[in-house]
């Protein structure tokens, strides 16, 4: 599953790269920090893509809460749905039929841009924790669906079955985010898109050859450490997963 992420990216290069604009340049110092480590558990607010607008760049609440919620209620939904993953994620297998999601998925999806993201691999009962980026540190485009609470956009990331290369990592649950290719970016927005062609382009495979994996602290799993640091992506190697055959 992906709970952790990562965006290096200033809103100016977003907007280029999409071919978007900030919904609100008042949001413009707060997103042009660098976010080394994002805990989605922490419920941050991330920028998306949403389908209702797709010229904007827009905040988001990393964990999706139902319709029927008040904004006054958010936070205490998340702390009653921690048990269910928080909203963090949404599999692409029940995209029609979750209470939650088969309301949104037609017309509430979005992109959400990272520049890597983490993954656990576990090894005799441990987790270590993997980074996972392009190879060419392009940016990439997760896709996610969304509600709307009030003024709030809450979202979650999907996921499908792992690939090869993540299936050697996340070696448990054998998930992965949907990795969204430049010709899938264009049309997951499009309003016409009926339920077939959304789990088509969910399905497409994203080209594993593309991402550059590695080992990294597990401080990113300590909640009494600063994480959100640039060496938070720094390599680390451990030697008992040297010696195993990941790869």
């Amino acid at each position: 599953m992906c709970y952790q992420t990562q965006l290096l990216r200033s809103v100016s290069e977003l907007e280029l790269r999409y071919n978007v604009g900030l919904d609100n340049e008042q949001h413009r110092t707060l997103f042009n920090k660098p976010q080394f480590h994002l805990n989605g558990f922490a419920h941050p607010n991330m920028l998306v893509i949403p389908q209702n607008k797709p010229e904007v760049l827009a905040p988001g609440i990393w964990g999706i809460v139902p319709e029927n919620k008040q904004p006054n209620q958010i936070k205490g939904y998340y702390k009653e749905a921690v048990k269910y993953g928080a909203g963090l994620n949404a599999k692409s297998e029940k995209l029609f039929d979750h209470f939650i999601y088969k309301n949104v998925s037609l017309t509430q999806r979005c992109i959400i841009p990272v520049t890597g993201f983490f993954e656990p691999h576990s090894y005799q009962k441990k987790k270590y924790p993997y980074y996972i980026r392009r190879k060419d540190d392009k940016t990439m485009s997760l896709a996610g669906i969304y509600t709307v609470i009030g003024t709030y956009l809450t979202f979650s990331i999907l996921t499908k079955k792992a690939s090869p290369l993540f299936e050697k990592i996340h070696n448990i649950k054998k998930r992965q985010p949907v990795i969204l290719n430049l010709e899938s970016e264009k049309k997951w927005l499009d309003n016409s898109l009926s339920e077939d062609t959304v789990y088509e382009i969910v399905m497409q495979p994203y080209n594993d050859n593309f991402l550059e994996t590695y080992t990294v602290s597990k401080d990113l799993y300590n909640p009494r450490i600063d994480s959100n640091v640039e060496t938070i992506k720094e390599k680390v190697i451990y030697p008992e997963l040297e010696s195993s055959t990941l790869f």
